[in-house]
């Protein structure tokens, strides 16, 4: 099949793209590449997947012609946004890069006589302060970045109300692992240990419970979704760990796994942080048998020792 992966230079679309091109499929990646955080770790990620066998387009999906892009594609992983929960990003960069950029990529695959169907990657940030329900919970989001993702998803499944257009969305839980966004928790802590320097860590934030999801179990449940694509039309997912921790406990394991007490400076509570998120998966278990399954503690020494070997004394 020929798949397009949009945001395939990030963390999580990198290793989508790998793994579909290990399963045979034929894969086009496209990223804009913007500078919400270092290019060097992008250009990483697209010289990985490029090895694999992934072709690569630098496209910006809110303003480039996406002909090309989409030419010849059956399916289309849509997973380029703006993530996070910046102070400096403005609501306009989210409404673009969440919004347009998704209504654009919708009406390229609309138009594309080969196109099959479009998995968008959603967020557990639409929830709210608690991400604890099924995918029937009425979403709360408490961010610019939980508001225009929910914006974006409920487009995307317009199109399948509306059109007919096979769509579906599929929301993420808390990912982490080898290749993470350096302003993410782990990568951040990871670094700062390494370095010997302090880590500002938000007030309460170590309270917070967490359904942290190994990249690889995520993986797994993208690649499900497409092999039981008929099941998932119109519908939503929740895709994560049924395993919450706490972020001080995920904060000890790191410890544990690199032999070193972090040095944890408090700052004040961070602005649409969320609570508490617990994913209830029952219904991706029941449609396309997804079980994740990695620990942990396993994900995160995968991650450490990722950072070891790739990153650290060379960005």
């Amino acid at each position: 099949m020929n798949i397009l992966v949009t945001g395939a230079a990030g963390f999580i679309g990198s290793h989508l793209a790998e793994r579909l091109v290990a399963l045979g499929h034929t894969v086009r990646g496209v990223d804009a590449l913007t500078d919400y955080y270092a290019r060097e770790l992008k250009e990483l990620n697209i010289r990985d997947i490029q090895q694999q066998g992934v072709t690569f387009m630098p496209l910006d999906l809110a303003e480039d012609d996406l002909s090309a892009a989409v030419r010849d594609v059956q399916m289309i992983y849509h997973l380029a946004a703006q993530p996070g929960l910046s102070a400096t990003t403005t609501f306009e960069t989210y409404v673009r890069n969440n919004i347009i950029a998704t209504q654009r990529l919708l009406e390229a695959a609309k138009a594309s006589p080969s196109f099959q169907g479009f998995l968008n990657i959603s967020t557990s940030s639409v929830y709210g302060f608690d991400a604890t329900g099924d995918e029937t919970t009425v979403p709360k989001p408490t961010s610019f970045y939980g508001v225009t993702k929910l914006a974006g998803e409920q487009l995307v499944l317009s199109y399948a109300r509306d059109q007919g257009m096979p769509t579906c969305s599929l929301r993420l839980f808390s990912v982490y692992g080898p290749r993470e966004r350096p302003e993410k928790l782990y990568h951040g802590l990871i670094r700062s240990m390494f370095e010997d320097r302090e880590f500002p860590i938000f007030e309460g934030s170590e309270e917070h419970v967490r359904s942290y999801t190994y990249v690889g179990d995520i993986v797994d449940g993208l690649v499900l979704a497409l092999e039981h694509v008929d099941q998932c039309k119109g519908e939503i997912f929740n895709i994560g760990s049924d395993t919450a921790i706490t972020t001080g406990e995920g904060i000890r394991l790191i410890e544990e796994i690199i032999g070193k007490p972090a040095r944890l400076v408090r700052k004040p509570r961070r602005t649409g942080d969320q609570l508490k998120t617990h994913a209830n998966i029952e219904k991706a278990r029941r449609v396309f048998g997804y079980n994740p399954t990695t620990s942990a503690r396993e994900g995160l020494a995968a991650e450490v020792e990722w950072y070891r070997q790739q990153v650290l004394g060379r960005l």
